[in-house]
């Protein structure tokens, strides 16, 4: 469970820049659409994790036994990245910020039922019920509004992608004592491109009136920096620690996103999205504070 002072330091960057990418997200889409933004984030990850494999001369072939298991990941990976993704359009990036930042609290608990050794403690219990307080806050802000012009679909929405992105963190967890990182880092994304391009291409236009470098330049950083460095570090982190524990640094990617969406999308904070954060990251620091 304990975590040495490096490990520290690369979950610590990674959810710092993870923090960064539901602004990211919310730029890009001033141009690019929801599925072709992850289409073109995850082409530009596969060309980085795959020339790291190439540099390292790891053979991303798959063997027999491996299918089964990448092709679930990729499901789920599609899913939840997909809904991620129309979630943020339709709420606030400070907002989204918030809710997805609860996936530690949904991985904690898959985790008690399917790691062995990762239990979920009192220390633990209360820090999950704090969290949820936190979201409850969150909605708080749309209250009787929801069948209205309201942010509490696209909410809903991320607060789904949370459940699922909790869930798939714990069985990467799992397939990577069985698979080589670099493939199932690669195959996950790969099994999702044609699924993206499928989807948006029947369902979504590029706004090419606003396409410029800044939205560019928000895509890049979820394909570079975000699909290529922080999946591979997490993956990295993943193999070696119970997935409860790793994930439980990312009460920082609230805080980051918060600030960032104040900075760079201008969006008011109201008091329900500072309160949420405040719970939401207490009761992460609860869950992970070994």
């Amino acid at each position: 469970m304990a975590i040495p002072w490096r490990a520290l330091v690369l979950a610590i960057t990674i959810n710092i820049l993870w923090g960064a990418s539901v602004p990211a997200v919310k730029i890009g889409l001033l141009a690019v659409p929801p599925l072709w933004s992850a289409f073109w984030r995850f082409v530009l990850g596969v060309v980085c994790i795959a020339g790291w494999a190439r540099i390292n001369g790891i053979d991303l072939r798959p063997a027999a036994a491996e299918r089964r298991g990448l092709a679930l990941l990729g499901a789920l990976f599609t899913v939840q990245v997909g809904s991620m993704y129309v979630g943020i359009r339709f709420t606030t990036g400070a907002m989204a910020s918030v809710v997805l930042s609860t996936n530690p609290m949904f991985a904690t608990l898959y985790s008690h039922f399917f790691i062995p050794g990762d239990r979920l403690t009192p220390a633990r219990a209360t820090g999950l019920a704090i969290a949820f307080l936190g979201i409850c806050l969150i909605f708080l802000r749309d209250l009787g509004t929801l069948f209205g012009q309201s942010t509490t679909w696209g909410n809903l929405i991320c607060l789904g992608s949370a459940g699922l992105l909790g869930g798939r963190l714990v069985f990467t967890s799992w397939l990577l004592q069985r698979i080589e990182t670099t493939r199932v880092l690669v195959w996950q994304m790969l099994f999702s491109l044609p699924c993206f391009a499928i989807a948006g291409y029947l369902t979504e236009s590029v706004r090419w009136e606003n396409l410029g470098w800044y939205p560019l330049a928000a895509i890049a950083y979820q394909g570079i920096v975000v699909a290529g460095f922080n999946f591979m570090g997490l993956a990295y982190l993943l193999r070696r620690y119970n997935p409860s524990v790793v994930v439980g640094f990312n009460f920082l990617s609230p805080v980051i996103g918060v600030l960032l969406s104040a900075l760079l999308l201008a969006e008011s904070i109201t008091w329900q999205v500072l309160a949420g954060l405040l719970a939401v990251g207490l009761g992460l620091l609860l869950v992970a504070r070994k």
